[in-house]
């Protein structure tokens, strides 16, 4: 089962991430300062997967293909790994939008 992650960095800062079944790291936040922001952006996640719009698909400077799902307000929500082929993003996308709607919460802090 896809689950969603929160953790707290190495700087003290709230983050999730999406976790498909094989346990593999699908989409990643961008550091919170309270842990009530960073269950928002897991629903923001939950929400804005679900259009196709909100992806935002890019090339690295060094020519890999990434993603970033943005909120409605434009802002970066998630941001993706690397990937070696458009194709390979595009199935990374897939599962965000398959996974992020039915994933559990886990709360590792």
């Amino acid at each position: 089962m896809a689950k969603f992650e929160m953790y707290t960095d190495k700087r003290g800062e709230f983050r999730f991430r999406l976790k498909a079944a094989n346990g593999q790291t699908i989409l990643a936040s961008e550091g919170y300062k309270t842990k009530a922001s960073c269950n928002n952006g897991v629903e923001s996640v939950r929400k804005n997967s679900q259009e196709d719009k909100r992806f935002e698909r890019l090339v690295s400077k060094s020519g890999q293909p990434y993603f970033n799902l943005k909120a409605a307000n434009g802002q970066v929500i998630g941001n993706s790994e690397m990937y070696t082929t458009e194709s390979a993003m595009e199935n990374g996308i897939s599962s965000v939008k398959k996974n992020a709607s039915e994933a559990v919460s886990e709360d590792l802090t």
